[in-house]
């Protein structure tokens, strides 16, 4: 529990400190912020039906910052969620797990339309493990950049309404890290495998290079009183290989406000990368479409400046 602890901690120190700086915010300025821990628990005794006892904890923060003045608008968002949990005697498990930090400027073109340069980076917090319960070991599959996502791209953005924008990207170069050589070495999200030749072992490749095309779409509203709908659907087609194999990465969150402290949502994300071969129950490996879902109750505390 420390690790999670020491993360849920981090999370609500940002958000203190982003309220802290929202009176010194310049009126060009739009600062949003929430944080939300998620509690859910089961327990059981002397229960005829049987059941595991459960215990599930996750922390969620996201952070707005926009400015907008003239023809310039330059907007930066950073969702940032963890969470662990434990069924029965196991050993506490990861759950949730994500670092997602996206910059875009925009020089406004014509009505609704901006030239617009993009930036992001995507990785998570800690070590994630497939779990061998017969023979109580694990096996570690990713962690702190590994892998870690880094893309930079120029295109044009079209925004027909402050809740929606689509920005499309013929030129976005993307670098895939893997910052462990063990899973580098397998080959792991995509990078050259290591391999032995004449000179002898030659390790894996810790980065990707890729070049291709971007495509995103972003909805942020409230659709029904109380309730915000935040989705952002990417893909990316690699230039360089396999041009018609297309990266999804469709990521979706659905908020519920109960009170000004209490609140549900219900989040959904949906990938696809055919360089992130999966194995499955049958022993069958290869690329596969990755689902999630994640359903909680708990506190959230918002921060804005308008």
């Amino acid at each position: 529990m420390n690790k999670i602890t020491l993360i849920l901690s981090g999370i609500l120190l940002v958000s203190i400190l982003a309220n802290g700086q929202e009176e010194k915010a310049d009126t060009a300025w739009t600062i949003n912020s929430d944080v939300s821990l998620m509690f859910a628990q089961s327990s059981f005794t002397n229960w005829a039906a049987g059941g595991d006892n459960s215990i599930t904890l996750n922390g969620f923060f996201n952070f707005y910052a926009g400015y907008e003045k003239g023809k310039s608008k330059w907007e930066n968002m950073l969702g940032l969620a963890y969470g662990q949990s434990r069924i029965g005697e196991q050993d506490f498990r990861k759950n949730e797990d994500k670092i997602d930090f996206l910059s875009n400027y925009g020089l406004k073109a014509a009505e609704k339309w901006y030239y617009s340069a993009n930036f992001n980076f995507k990785s998570q917090f800690a070590d994630a493990y497939n779990f061998h319960d017969d023979t109580a070991q694990k096996e570690k599959i990713s962690g702190f950049m590994a892998p870690g996502y880094i893309s930079l791209g120029v295109g044009m953005e079209y925004r027909p309404f402050e809740y929606m924008s689509f920005y499309i990207s013929p030129a976005t170069v993307r670098w895939i890290i893997v910052n462990d050589q063990d899973l580098a070495n397998a080959g792991a999200f995509g990078v050259e495998p290591a391999y032995v030749n004449d000179q002898g072992f030659i390790p894996g490749e810790t980065v990707r290079n890729e070049f291709g095309a971007y495509f995103r779409f972003l909805f942020v509203k409230d659709i029904w009183k109380n309730v915000n709908l935040n989705t952002k659907l990417e893909l990316f087609s690699n230039y360089i290989e396999d041009p018609q194999n297309v990266d999804v990465n469709w990521d979706t969150m659905i908020g519920l406000k109960v009170n000004d402290w209490l609140s549900a949502s219900f989040g959904l994300q949906i990938l696809y990368d055919d360089n992130t071969p999966i194995t499955d129950k049958d022993g069958n490996t290869g690329p596969r479409t990755q689902i999630k879902e994640l359903f909680s109750v708990g506190l959230t505390y918002k921060v804005s400046n308008k």
